[in-house]
């Protein structure tokens, strides 16, 4: 099976110990070291903007992303946005599994409109869980054609980790704002996206092209059109392996960028440090910084917050 088809029809979209083969520290690669701190604009960075940030999964980690932005720089004490001119941008993933997904939207949301008045932005992507998320919301027990038998999203969000606390704060300015981000966008030479997956190549052949079908198919509200989504953006592993340069350079000769930026697959599962995701096994799994892997090419930046691991947000480019 090739590895961006890893992934399931039956969305369960984190392996387990069980059905994750162990890998090791591929040849030619290593992590990436440490994270910079909040440091004064270089003259080349474009249209007078600061330095430019990466927030892996948060996945309803709400203390743990304060204390990471805080550590950065990006915000203060007051949990208010302090960066002036940097630019930040949250690889998707806000909701599910840990305590307060709608806390974490609130507070990006917020972080928008205080770093726009700056100077400066933070801008989000879209994730599979928030597809996985808007579906349940807007579908529920509906059945949809999983390929593997009949599915739904409210199941499929219950097994993925769906907090009913989340579902019972879900307003529709929420909803909206879900709905309007963008899949893949590109800075600094950067390919940024959520999943480790070529599947975004199904949905056009540049980024205003595969920002636009997203959109459209959300717009159109069709539970089996969503539900495709979902699925091929819950694929993941493509770039791992042998043939993992290739898979990234297909993508990067399509968007653009000289290097992707992705979440999704936390990198203890990447380096076959296999955690769970109640944070209880014996051996926790060490997370530094983001994992520089696929010949240099591919930077994962979701930490495992989920397994006791870290949550990342890290300054591109990262440091030689």
């Amino acid at each position: 099976m090739p590895e961006d088809e890893h992934a399931t029809d039956d969305a369960d979209d984190t392996p387990t110990e069980r059905d994750l083969p162990v890998l090791g520290h591929e040849a030619g690669t290593e992590p990436a070291e440490g994270q910079q701190p909040l440091t004064a604009a270089e003259p080349s960075l474009p249209h007078g903007l600061g330095p430019l940030y990466v927030v892996g999964d948060v996945h309803g980690y709400l203390d743990e992303l304060v204390d990471a932005l805080t550590a950065q720089g990006l915000i203060d004490a007051d949990g208010q946005w302090t960066a002036g001119n940097a630019r930040l941008w949250f690889l998707g993933d806000f909701t599910d599994r840990g305590p307060d997904g709608i806390g974490v939207i609130d507070l990006v949301m917020r972080l928008s409109a205080e770093a726009a008045a700056a100077g400066g932005y933070c801008k989000a992507l879209m994730g599979n869980h928030e597809l996985l998320l808007l579906g349940a919301k807007r579908f529920g027990d509906t059945p949809v054609n999983s390929g593997a038998g009949t599915a739904t999203f409210q199941a499929a969000w219950l097994l993925n980790g769906g907090q009913k606390c989340d579902m019972d704060r879900l307003q529709d300015v929420h909803v909206q704002w879900m709905s309007r981000l963008d899949a893949v966008v590109e800075e600094d030479d950067h390919l940024l996206m959520h999943s480790d997956t070529t599947a975004y190549l199904e949905y056009g052949e540049s980024i205003e092209d595969v920002n636009d079908t997203v959109h459209e198919i959300l717009t159109r509200n069709d539970a089996d059109e969503c539900w495709d989504l979902f699925r091929k953006l819950t694929k993941r592993f493509a770039f791992r392996d042998d043939a993992g340069p290739q898979a990234v350079r297909e993508l990067l000769d399509t968007y653009g960028g000289s290097r992707i930026v992705h979440g999704h697959s936390p990198i203890p599962y990447l380096l076959g440090e296999v955690g769970t995701e109640d944070g209880e096994d014996e051996q926790r799994p060490v997370v530094e910084g983001p994992h520089l892997y696929a010949d240099g090419l591919a930077i994962a930046m979701d930490g495992g917050v989920t397994m006791a691991g870290k949550l990342l947000v890290v300054q591109l480019p990262l440091p030689h």
